[in-house]
């Protein structure tokens, strides 16, 4: 597969977001500063250009589509701006029909897009309450999500129809599960101290995530997460982050 047209991806290694357009990039066979250039913004210090240039919002990820082949930092005015996770997915999986990033069969475009906004409103919001100290009951959101997302799932492979082609369900839920293993297993958060650890190692026990587990095991050995995802950065940057009272 190659791009018809100059692409740059800024992105951010920290962002759960930027990781989801990282992994439907790599899905499709593209090389990182190969085939199309990524760009690292620091989202403490982003450039002065970026706001006006690339995204208003001042967000990650945003891709610069067309127009003159140039570098991240100096972006042409041809080129046009996309900016919001889930739109690039879609535009990822438009730009490579053949990737099976988004089903050819409309039932099970519905089911991606059905297993993306039950993560958003169930696992998303009880991740982040369980995060910042600010769940009521523990981890029990958390586990409940997983239970529902996994009755979504077939009983085998990935997250849609029978399993076997990665999708943008996928790539959408992948980061934030990520990002919860360095979080729970390193107990980093504003919950009392070890509620991370006892979570993660009820997830990884506990028969009624067995579906989950295999999941995440046979996400984790492709190659597009071993390559767009540093768990030794992440782990560094969130033991900076989170601190408790």
């Amino acid at each position: 597969m190659a791009l018809l047209e100059p692409l740059v991806l800024y992105t951010a290694k920290i962002c759960p977001f930027a990781h989801r357009v990282e992994l439907a990039l790599a899905e499709t066979g593209l090389k990182s500063n190969k085939d199309f250039e990524r760009y690292e913004i620091d989202l403490k210090n982003k450039p002065v250009w970026y706001q006006p240039k690339i995204n208003p919002a001042s967000k990650v990820p945003a891709i610069a589509y067309g127009g003159p082949k140039v570098t991240g930092d100096q972006p042409s005015s041809e080129s046009t701006k996309l900016a919001e996770s889930l739109v690039l997915l879609e535009f990822v999986a438009d730009l490579f029909p053949n990737s099976h990033l988004l089903p050819k069969d409309p039932v099970l475009r519905a089911k991606a897009r059905f297993f993306i906004d039950a993560f958003a409103n169930k696992f998303a919001p009880a991740s982040f309450a369980f995060q910042g100290g600010k769940s009521t009951n523990g981890a029990e959101g958390i586990f409940s999500a997983i239970e529902q997302l996994q009755d979504l799932m077939p009983p085998e492979g990935l997250a849609i129809g029978d399993g076997k082609d990665f999708t943008i369900a996928d790539a959408a839920v992948v980061p934030f599960f990520a990002r919860m293993e360095v979080s729970l297993k390193n107990d980093f958060g504003v919950y009392p101290e070890g509620e991370g650890k006892k979570a993660w190692e009820t997830l990884q026990t506990d028969g009624r995530f067995a579906r989950w587990r295999k999941y995440w095991e046979t996400v984790k050995a492709r190659e597009s997460f071993k390559t767009t995802f540093d768990e030794d950065y992440l782990t560094k940057q969130y033991s900076t982050r989170w601190t408790r009272a």
